[in-house]
């Protein structure tokens, strides 16, 4: 028993051990909060993810359409069911890096997104914006990319205020199906 451990209701408990709490487990982002995989450098071959993920299939990627300069893929750790990014092919940190045609087909594939969201979900408004270094919190500042997360009236109820958890009712797999069948040609 660990020594000082007590419940609510005073009782010493130990390591394991059952209590009034109830909790939701999600161990697939500790990677993400330990910083595992982080590009080493500026390309594929240095772990960024936005570099090798055009290689894969859509399936296997969780893209969902591609551009000619930048692409829209599913978030691996979502905020809400949908959530996705616009990312340019090119290994760019900054947003004044990309030139006219990526800026462009960036502002299209958001706008695009935007069609797909509301015709696939409903979506009743956005946060669409960007993280730009890692003090602005950017968990891949190397590879500039915007977030596009669909929002719903209500969206925000007790599990993320209370439990710092989203609840996601649909597997990504599916989401970027849905998504794909959706997007605007």
């Amino acid at each position: 028993m660990l020594s000082g451990m007590t419940s609510d209701r005073g009782q010493q408990i130990g390591a394991g051990e059952p209590d009034a709490f109830q909790r939701l487990w999600t161990p697939h982002r500790m990677a993400y909060i330990q910083g595992e995989n982080k590009p080493t450098g500026p390309g594929a071959g240095d772990g960024c993810p936005f570099c090798a993920v055009p290689a894969e299939s859509d399936e296997d990627a969780l893209i969902i359409t591609r551009g000619k300069h930048v692409y829209a893929l599913l978030n691996l750790y979502p905020y809400n069911s949908g959530h996705l990014m616009v990312v340019p092919y090119r290994h760019v940190a900054d947003y004044t890096e990309l030139d006219a045609a990526e800026t462009a087909e960036l502002a299209l594939l958001t706008k695009q997104a935007m069609v797909a969201l509301r015709t696939a979900s409903a979506a009743q408004g956005f946060n669409i914006g960007m993280n730009q270094g890692g003090v602005a919190g950017a968990g891949i500042a190397a590879h500039l990319h915007q977030h596009v997360v669909p929002r719903w009236g209500g969206d925000m109820n007790f599990m993320p205020v209370v439990g710092h958890t989203k609840v996601l009712p649909q597997l990504l797999a599916d989401t970027r199906k849905m998504l794909a069948d959706s997007w605007p040609r």
